[in-house]
């Protein structure tokens, strides 16, 4: 099973797609998410988001502040910016 990933910032749509993984960190500390998550929604800290696509490629991504949210393998990473 995959993860449908969105990372987006208020400019732009950064990353799109299915994934195996995502990880981030957030105020309550580093999160790793796989398929059949729990429901989650955490405020981010500035950092490295990293993606793992199902290809087997890792894309990382430093972001500042922003929020994700788990529902249903679905990752929506909302970020104030990138860099």
């Amino acid at each position: 099973m995959t993860l449908n990933v969105e990372l987006v910032s208020p400019v732009q749509r950064v990353w799109s797609g299915e994934a195996e993984m995502v990880s981030a960190r957030t105020i309550d500390g580093d999160l790793g998410i796989l398929s059949g998550h729990a429901p989650l929604f955490g405020v981010l800290v500035d950092g490295q988001v990293k993606i793992k696509a199902v290809d087997g490629t890792t894309t990382e991504f430093v972001v500042n502040g922003g929020f994700l949210s788990v529902s249903k393998d679905r990752v929506s990473i909302l970020t104030e910016s990138v860099g």
